[in-house]
């Protein structure tokens, strides 16, 4: 079986592969800093094909699928992204559009183009990376948790069209808490809240998402969050959310 990764050069994308490696998967990986991939690549004990590609550009997301629509693909991992953090007014536009390009548009059209070829095979593997965020509203990175709801919306959209057409692809969206990654210094947020280690989220996402699970959320805290987000009331949700993502602040 053959894994394309986007996002691999750090992180969750990182150690995914990793672990794909050592249970003898092909890769494809892909990611903006060849060097971090580069060094990657050199541990790893099976094959892996390096591809530049940075997801916020608008064509970027197309030329990808190009370079990788003939290599056999069987198992697609949609993990870039990544946060911004700040009152809605005040963060850069620019900043939030490329990350939104890369949460939702990169992710959007990757899912919708591999899983037209893994419907036409009648097999396939996609794996959303979204984020616990994904059932909440989020003050103070509203964007970043728009595009979470999105990525997860989404997921369980397609899961239940190929539940309907019988089809034998098959789609999971991963949905962690805080994760001890790059993704805190680059929002420029810190955590209250204990984070699970990147290498136990990637082993977890993949194990369960080849065992056929489509909701991932790991941790017995992370799904008791989850389940609260059903019995609390939406605007007392946003302002507990609030409270919560303004103490993160670094």
């Amino acid at each position: 079986m053959k894994v394309l990764i986007t996002g691999a050069s750090s992180g969750i994308g990182r150690d995914m592969a990793r672990y794909l490696s050592e249970k003898g998967f092909e890769l494809v990986l892909t990611g903006r800093n060849m060097k971090k991939l580069e060094e990657l690549k050199k541990t790893l004990k099976s094959d892996a094909e390096l591809i530049y590609s940075d997801l916020s550009e608008e064509n970027a997301p197309f030329v990808l699928y190009k370079k990788c629509k003939d290599k056999n693909i069987d198992f697609l991992i949609n993990n870039a992204g990544y946060g911004l953090f700040g009152e809605f007014d005040k963060t850069d536009i620019y900043d939030e559009l490329d990350m939104l390009n890369v949460n939702i548009r990169a992710m959007h059209i990757l899912t919708k183009l591999f899983l037209r070829d893994f419907k036409r095979r009648n097999y396939g593997i996609i794996l959303n990376v979204a984020s616990s965020a994904g059932f909440m509203t989020g003050p103070l990175m509203s964007s970043y948790y728009a595009s979470k709801n999105y990525v997860l919306r989404l997921s369980m959209a397609i899961y239940e069209e190929l539940r309907r057409c019988r089809s034998n692809v098959k789609i999971s969206v991963f949905c962690p808490g805080p994760v001890d990654t790059n993704f805190n210094n680059r929002a420029g947020v810190s955590f209250s809240v204990k984070s699970i280690s990147s290498e136990y989220a990637a082993r977890y996402a993949i194990d369960k998402c080849l065992s056929g699970k489509t909701l991932i959320i790991p941790s017995v805290q992370m799904k008791l969050g989850v389940f609260c987000t059903r019995l609390v009331p939406q605007k007392l949700l946003s302002a507990v959310t609030y409270n919560i993502q303004h103490n993160k602040k670094k």
